[in-house]
C-alpha cells in the first residue's frame, strides 16, 4: 500500500523554493507586479485597426525572396500547423468544473507546460477585431482571449557560423513556438466542447498588442510600442474562445520587478541569476554543464558491437501491441492510450502533420545548391548545429556516428532499411520537472508528458533537416512517429547519459530519466562526442527505488545481464508495455521517471541539497559506495517521488469513444516504503532477437510470457560474455534475428 508522505517544514526548506510555485504562474513573477484595471477600459476604447496595421513588417509565407534558408524552413512548419488553428468543437461538452479559477489553472498550466514565457487572459472586446477581419464569423460568440507570449531564443555569438545561419530568423522561430502552443491549447478547448480559434502575428484578425496589454502580460509605451518587464524580444499569439475563464488585470504602466527580488527569485519564479548564468554560457553549450563530465572511449556498460543484431521495427513492443501480439485488449487500447486526455488530443493533429514531411526535400535543394558546409571544419559545423538546436528549444545535444546496429533492419511494411547517413545529432527534450512533481507518474497527464516531448522534438528536428537540405546537405529527422534508427544506443554513444537500472533507458546526470529523444541523421561532417562516465553504474547498483516503485514489477532488483549484445538491467518490456497501454486509471506510465532520485533540478534555482549531491556525484566518485545508500534513504525521507499538489494544474478527464468523460479512477500513488527490495521479484520475460516476429509478418504473433521467463537460462552474465570473447567463443544463437537468419 502506498504511504502518503507530507513534507515537514524542514523538508520544505531543504527542497528548492519553486516547490511552492504553481505551474500556472509561469517562469516569470508577473503576479508580483502592480496592476491597473483602468487600462483595460482605455485599451477597449481605442479605435479598431486594420489587418495591415495588426500585421506589420511581415513577409508573406509564400514570398521567399530575401528570406534565409532557416526562415523558409521555419515557415514551412508554420504551414504544417496552420490547419490546426481552428476546427470543429466536440458535440458534447466535457464535465469540466464551473469554478473559473480551476478552468484557468488548467489552461494557463497547459500553455506554460508547453513553454510559453507569459500567458494572460482577458475579455474579448469588439474593438480588438480588425476592421477588415476575414475569420470573425466562425468565432463570433467568443467572449475571452488567451494571450500567449514567447521570448526569442538566445542571440548567437557574432562571427560564428550559427549567427550566419540564424540571421534574422529569431522572430520566426519564436512565432513557430507560439503557434505550436496555441494550436495545441485551442485543440484541447475544442475537445472540451467549446469554440476556439488560434491566431498568430503576421496573419491575425485581432489586435494582438491590444490584447496583450489587456491580459496583463505587456505594457504600451508612449510611442505605442509594446514592452514587457522581463523580456526584450518576443512574439504573440492569441486564442479567442467562448470558454469562460478567470481574467487578469493589466499591468500598471510603471510596473517593474524589484532587481534584488528578481535576482533571488520572486515567489519561487526562475531567478535573475539563473537567467544571467545561462546567458553567459557559450550558445553551443546547454544550460547544463555537460562539459564538466568525464569522457571515456567506450560506454560504461559492455557493448559487443559485432554481435548486436539489427532488428526490424516489427519487433518493437508497441508495434507488436498494434499487431495484436499482446492480446486484443492491448491492441484495442494502443491506438488511444497516450491521447486519452483532451490536452494530448489537441497535440495529436500537429504531431501527425509533421511525419509526412520527414523525407521532404524543399525546392529540390540537394541538387540545386552547392554544399559549401563541407568546407567548414567538423568542429565548426558541430558548434553551429548545437547552437541552432538550443536556439530552437532543445535541452541537451550530443553527436555520434551511427553504427550499423543502430539502424532498424526493416521498416513496418517489411521493406529493408538502408543505412544512409554517417552522423546522428541526438537531442533531448525535458518532459517538465514541475509537472512531474505534481504527477504520480501514471495518472492522466502521463501520456501528455510523452507526446509533448515527441511533438517538440519532431518540430525541431524537422526544421533543422529542412534547413540543412536547403543548404545542400542530406538530413532526415528520426522521430517517435517515424524513425529508421533505434534511439537509445545513439543517446548513449552521443555522450548524453549511461544505461540505468530502469533498463532500456539512458539516464542523464542533470535531467535524470526525464526526457524524450529525437535524432537528426545527416552526412554533414561533424565532430563527435565521447560517451560519459558519471558513476551511474555504482549508483544504480545501490539504488533500487525505481524497481521498488514500478507498479507492475517490470524492473529487476538483481544484476545486469547480457541481452542481444548489451550489458543491461533488462526490464520486462512485455509487462511494462501492457500496463502502459491498458492503464485504467491514467493515460500511460512514467513511475520510474517520477521516483528516480536523479529526477531533480540542479541549476542555480535548484535546492542546495540537489546541487551538492550532483557535484559530489560527478566530482567525488570515490564516495559513491558510501553515499548512495545515504542519498536514497534521504531521498525517501524528504518525500522526493511523492506528488506535490501545488504543481498539479490539469483536470482528470478521459476520452472514450470521442466523448470526454470523468474517469472511473485516477492513480494517486506516492511512495511504497514498506516494499522489500532484498527478496525475490517476479521473474523477467526475455524476447531475444531469435524470438522476434519476422519483419514482414503482419499477422498476430502472440507472446508467451512463461516461455519468455524460461529464456533466462540462455542469458550470459557480463563475466561469461567477456570470457567467451577472450577464448574465441561463437556468437550466441539467440542473438541472431529472424531476418538475419533468413538472409544467411
Amino acid at each position: 500500500m502506498s504511504k502518503q508522505l507530507t513534507p515537514t517544514l524542514l523538508q520544505r526548506l531543504l527542497r528548492d523554493a519553486a516547490v511552492n510555485r504553481g505551474v500556472e504562474l509561469g517562469p516569470y513573477p508577473l503576479e508580483a507586479l502592480p496592476t491597473d484595471a483602468a487600462i483595460y477600459a482605455r485599451e477597449a476604447g481605442r479605435p479598431s485597426i486594420s489587418r495591415t496595421q495588426a500585421n506589420p513588417f511581415f513577409t508573406a509565407t509564400n514570398d521567399t525572396k530575401n528570406q534565409s534558408e532557416l526562415t523558409q524552413a521555419v515557415r514551412d512548419h508554420l504551414g504544417y500547423y496552420r490547419p490546426f488553428l481552428t476546427g470543429e468543437r466536440a458535440i458534447l461538452r466535457a464535465p469540466i468544473p464551473d469554478d473559473l479559477a480551476l478552468r484557468t489553472r488548467e489552461i494557463k498550466g497547459a500553455a506554460y507546460y508547453l513553454d510559453a514565457s507569459h500567458v494572460g487572459i482577458c475579455k474579448l472586446p469588439e474593438t480588438a477585431w480588425c476592421t477588415d477581419a476575414t475569420h470573425k464569423d466562425p468565432v463570433a460568440d467568443s467572449t475571452h482571449a488567451i494571450v500567449v507570449l514567447v521570448a526569442h531564443g538566445r542571440a548567437q555569438q557574432p562571427g560564428t557560423l550559427a549567427a550566419d545561419w540564424l540571421g534574422s530568423a529569431a522572430g520566426d522561430v519564436a512565432r513557430l513556438r507560439a503557434m505550436e502552443i496555441v494550436a495545441c491549447v485551442a485543440g484541447h478547448i475544442r475537445t472540451l466542447g467549446f469554440a476556439a480559434r488560434a491566431q498568430i502575428a503576421g496573419e491575425t484578425d485581432l489586435d494582438l498588442n491590444r490584447l496583450a496589454v489587456m491580459a496583463g502580460i505587456a505594457q504600451r509605451q508612449s510611442n505605442d510600442t509594446l514592452t514587457t518587464p522581463f523580456l526584450a524580444n518576443f512574439e504573440l499569439a492569441v486564442i479567442c474562445t467562448n470558454y469562460a475563464l478567470a481574467t487578469d488585470e493589466p499591468l500598471a504602466t510603471n510596473a517593474r520587478p524589484s532587481a534584488l527580488r528578481h535576482w533571488l527569485g520572486i515567489n519561487g519564479a526562475t531567478s535573475g541569476r539563473e537567467h544571467n548564468r545561462i546567458n553567459k554560457r557559450p550558445t553551443h553549450y546547454s544550460r547544463y554543464p555537460m562539459e564538466q563530465l568525464e569522457r571515456v572511449e567506450r560506454p560504461t556498460t559492455l557493448i559487443l558491437d559485432d554481435e548486436i543484431p539489427r532488428v526490424p521495427q516489427r519487433a518493437n513492443f508497441f508495434m507488436r501491441t498494434r499487431a495484436g501480439d499482446l492480446g486484443p485488449k492491448a491492441q484495442r487500447e494502443v491506438s488511444r492510450f497516450a491521447s486519452k486526455h483532451p490536452l494530448t488530443a489537441g497535440m495529436m493533429g500537429p504531431l501527425r502533420a509533421l511525419a509526412p514531411h520527414q523525407d521532404d526535400d524543399p525546392l529540390n535543394a540537394k541538387s540545386s545548391q552547392t554544399n559549401h558546409l563541407t568546407d567548414q571544419s567538423p568542429q565548426t559545423n558541430s558548434d553551429a548545429i548545437r547552437a541552432l538546436a538550443y536556439h530552437l528549444g532543445v535541452d541537451l545535444v550530443g553527436i555520434c556516428e551511427v553504427p550499423d546496429y543502430a539502424w532498424y533492419s526493416h521498416r513496418p511494411d517489411g521493406s529493408e532499411t538502408a543505412t544512409y547517413h554517417k552522423y546522428a545529432v541526438v537531442m533531448l527534450i525535458d518532459q517538465g520537472y514541475d509537472t512531474m512533481e505534481g504527477a504520480s507518474g501514471d495518472d492522466w497527464i502521463s501520456g501528455c508528458q510523452s507526446m509533448r516531448g515527441y511533438l517538440r522534438g519532431a518540430e525541431i528536428a524537422g526544421v533543422m533537416a529542412n534547413f540543412l537540405r536547403r543548404k545542400g546537405v542530406s538530413a532526415r529527422p528520426q522521430t517517435n512517429a517515424d524513425s529508421d534508427v533505434l534511439q537509445i544506443p545513439l543517446v548513449l554513444l552521443a555522450g548524453l547519459g549511461e544505461l540505468s537500472r530502469i533498463g532500456e533507458l539512458v539516464l542523464n546526470p542533470f535531467v535524470g530519466p526525464r526526457f524524450k529523444s529525437v535524432v537528426l541523421t545527416t552526412d554533414l561532417p561533424l565532430e563527435v562526442d565521447q560517451p560519459i562516465d558519471f558513476g551511474l553504474q555504482e549508483f544504480c547498483s545501490g539504488c533500487l527505488k525505481c524497481a521498488r516503485e514500478c507498479p507492475v514489477n517490470a524492473i529487476p532488483f538483481g544484476d545486469k545481464v547480457m541481452f542481444n549484445g548489451y550489458e543491461i538491467w533488462k526490464p520486462d518490456v512485455e509487462r511494462c508495455t501492457t500496463y502502459r497501454v491498458t492503464n485504467p486509471k491514467g493515460s500511460a506510465c512514467g513511475r520510474c521517471m517520477k521516483t528516480c532520485p536523479l529526477n531533480k533540478v540542479v541549476t542555480a534555482d535548484g535546492a542546495v541539497l540537489h546541487r551538492v549531491g550532483s557535484w559530489l556525484g560527478v566530482n567525488a566518485r570515490w564516495l559513491k559506495k558510501w553515499l548512495v545508500p545515504i542519498a536514497v534513504s534521504l531521498d525517501d525521507k524528504l518525500g522526493f517521488g511523492t506528488r506535490n499538489p501545488i504543481k498539479r494544474w490539469w483536470l482528470d478527464l478521459e476520452i472514450v469513444d470521442d466523448e470526454v468523460r470523468a474517469p472511473r479512477g485516477t492513480n494517486e500513488r506516492d511512495l511504497d516504503l514498506s516494499k522489500k527490495t532484498t527478496g525475490k521479484k517476479t521473474p523477467v520475460g526475455y524476447y531475444h532477437a531469435a524470438d522476434m516476429p519476422a519483419p514482414d509478418n503482419t499477422n498476430s504473433v502472440p507472446t508467451n510470457h512463461r516461455e519468455a521467463i524460461k529464456r533466462a537460462e540462455q542469458l550470459e552474465t557480463v563475466a561469461d560474455a567477456r570470457e567467451r570473447r577472450a577464448t574465441g567463443g561463437a556468437r550466441p544463437a539467440h542473438y541472431i534475428a529472424v531476418s538475419e537468419a533468413d538472409n544467411s
